[in-house]
């Protein structure tokens, strides 16, 4: 296996006596975007959470060949896993650059981004470094999860639900900076709903249902997959 894989065998998760992960087995590859699809309840966001161990769960995770399963969240992140949860963890009272520079690690040495990489990707940041990110709206604030995460130069990035409330043009900027991170070699697992962003730039498409993988393939795959679809996906 690749230095950079992650794979989930037989992965059980739990909230107290509520079991929500049922045996999930998944991997993601080098440089590879995997579309981690379901509707709302069926366990994508808990399987993130898990990976990062921020849930009870049994199983396997093995990431660079170690397995990760038990240790804390801040030495899995360390390892070289990016987490961009849902719900937009900014620091309200900090400035833009100084969320930025809260991404470091190890002071930013070595690191494929720096300041300017950012402010490129997204250059309404750069006009607003300055301004507490509390005063942004919720779109520049998820330019600005995205890109703290980038500054901890990660070798996996998993987000959950980035264009959820955006509007189509940001939608399509987070499009682009998904592909600006599979250019860079970074694997990607997206959490969406957003069937057509995740379907345009997914080089494989997982589908989940009651806390278990139904479908895993191409998005081609999927999209001539009607019985999954209807079943699994369309409200």
């Amino acid at each position: 296996m690749n230095d950079t894989t992650l794979e989930l065998t037989d992965l059980h998760a739990y909230y107290g006596k509520s079991h929500v992960l049922h045996g999930v087995s998944l991997q993601v590859g080098p440089g590879e975007i995997v579309a981690l699809l379901g509707r709302n309840g069926s366990g994508r966001s808990t399987t993130a959470k898990a990976i990062m161990g921020l849930v009870a769960c049994q199983g396997s995770i093995r990431w660079k060949n170690a397995e990760i399963l038990g240790k804390k969240t801040y030495q899995i992140a360390h390892l070289g896993l990016g987490y961009v949860p849902e719900n937009r963890d900014i620091f309200p009272k900090l400035t833009v650059q100084q969320n930025l520079l809260l991404g470091q690690k190890g002071g930013g040495r070595g690191s494929r981004w720096g300041f300017g990489d950012m402010y490129a990707l997204f250059p309404r940041l750069r006009e607003r470094q300055h301004l507490e990110a509390g005063m942004l709206s919720g779109g520049e604030q998820q330019m600005l999860t995205l890109c703290r995460t980038l500054m901890g130069d990660p070798d996996l990035v998993i987000i959950d639900e980035p264009t959820e409330g955006l509007a189509p043009k940001l939608v399509e900027l987070v499009g682009q900076y998904l592909q600006t991170l599979k250019s860079k070699g970074i694997s990607v697992l997206l959490i969406e709903q957003k069937l057509t962003i995740a379907m345009a730039i997914s080089d494989r498409a997982l589908v989940m249902g009651h806390g278990r993988i139904v479908f895993d393939g191409t998005p081609g795959g999927l999209r001539a997959d009607a019985a999954i679809r209807k079943e699994w996906l369309e409200v």
